[in-house]
């Protein structure tokens, strides 16, 4: 349920102008990756800083959180943000991003540039269009061909999944080093308990000494283990670049930069009248995935709720997509959220390599403790996260749901 004072996400106010098929061509070169054609939107997607293109303050939104006010939005089609005004631009402009991005990941991949931050840079704005172009597809389907969004949509899936494992191995080998370091320093978190101070401070001291001991070996571990998983994503992604597959994908997106395939039949036409509906579908998915997640006076270390969060920020994912595509911008209100939410994921992710590698077998004790403190570590990062998207997250009501 939203604030009266919240604007809606989805639907655009009265005063605002949505694109109308003018700017259908290719970003600038300095656009920001992810930016539409010029003169379709006010601002680049994945830019949160700027505000949506609607000036107006829509009415609030009483009720059940989903439900469209009495008189909002425009009368007719005149305003509506419409497949071939809003969706085509949004999509022929993601695809000139990624064919842009391609370009670039060819050129930093050369001998001459190998090594340099160039080709990571141009893998993560490829994979920035990709699934700004597939979340689209997803939210809108009943306004494209739903064959042909499906197939890409699922292509799209695979390639986005193969570029984003090295990424994620280095940034989880440099976050679990960082954190060792951290925890085998002067200082370790308080001891709990109403201890005497003479017992917390042995105690303390001991076990600096034994995390001390086991840390330099778990760092160790931790860089062999994820080295080597970086190094055969690294591989993987290469050889997936260059297969037919993937050939197919860029023939695909190079068609979808000049031309959206249309639906075909009465359903078809009409869904592509109007984008609002699966939009607000979309927005209220999200209400109501983040009214699930579960209450934060549950017990930590409970791994089993980590689903239910990794799909709030799924759902949170393309909502920014849709709120993109129809009002010309991310909501800023959200930004803090889905941030709370990369966190969660990972350090998730990150306790999990450390509970891994504490399973490794014939490891010293101190290794294994050295571990098992880690672990303890970014369970409570992830309870930190959770927090933190509680205390950001706009709709305050919806989480005080049961």
């Amino acid at each position: 349920m939203r604030r009266p004072d919240q604007q809606t996400t989805t639907r655009p106010a009265p005063e605002a102008t949505l694109g109308t098929g003018n700017g259908t061509g290719p970003a600038g070169p300095d656009a920001a990756p992810g930016t539409p054609p010029a003169g379709a939107r006010s601002a680049g997607p994945g830019e949160p800083s700027g505000p949506p293109a609607a000036t107006g303050t829509p009415a609030a939104r009483p009720g059940t959180a989903g439900t469209r006010p009495a008189g909002a939005g425009f009368t007719g089609f005149t305003g509506e943000p419409t497949a071939e005004g809003a969706l085509a631009p949004y999509l022929r402009g993601q695809a000139a991003e990624f064919l842009r991005s391609l370009r670039l990941h060819h050129e930093y991949s050369a001998p001459a540039d190998a090594g340099g931050h160039g080709a990571a840079e141009a893998a993560r704005a490829l994979r920035r269009a990709a699934r700004r172009i597939g979340g689209s597809l997803h939210t809108f389907r009943a306004a494209l061909d739903p064959h042909w969004a499906d197939q890409l949509r699922g292509e799209l899936a695979w390639l986005t999944g193969i570029l984003a494992r090295e990424h994620a191995y280095a940034n989880r080998l440099a976050r679990l080093v960082d954190a060792l370091h951290l925890l085998s320093g002067p200082s370790l978190p308080a001891a709990r308990g109403a201890r005497a101070a003479g017992e917390a401070a042995g105690a303390d001291a001991q076990g600096r000494a034994a995390l001390g001991v086991g840390a330099a070996r778990a760092a160790a571990l931790l860089e062999r283990r994820l080295t080597l998983a970086r190094t055969r994503s690294h591989s993987a992604a290469l050889q997936a670049l260059g297969s037919s597959r993937f050939h197919a994908i860029a023939d695909a997106v190079a068609l979808l930069a000049s031309e959206v395939p249309a639906p075909s039949g009465h359903a078809g036409r009409a869904a592509a009248a109007s984008l609002l509906e699966p939009a607000e579908l979309a927005e209220q998915r999200l209400l109501t995935a983040v009214a699930a997640l579960p209450p934060d006076d549950t017990g930590p270390y409970n791994e089993a709720q980590d689903a239910a969060w990794h799909q709030a920020r799924l759902l949170l994912r393309l909502h920014r997509y849709a709120h993109e595509v129809v009002l010309g911008g991310a909501d800023p209100g959200l930004t803090a959220p889905g941030h709370a939410l990369d966190l969660h994921r990972d350090a998730v992710e990150a306790a999990g390599a450390a509970a891994a590698a504490a399973r490794t077998p014939r490891i010293a004790p101190a290794t294994a403790y050295a571990l098992g403190v880690l672990h303890a570590d970014q369970r409570h990062g992830v309870e930190s996260a959770r927090a933190a998207f509680r205390e950001t997250w706009p709709y305050a009501t919806t989480l005080a749901a049961p």
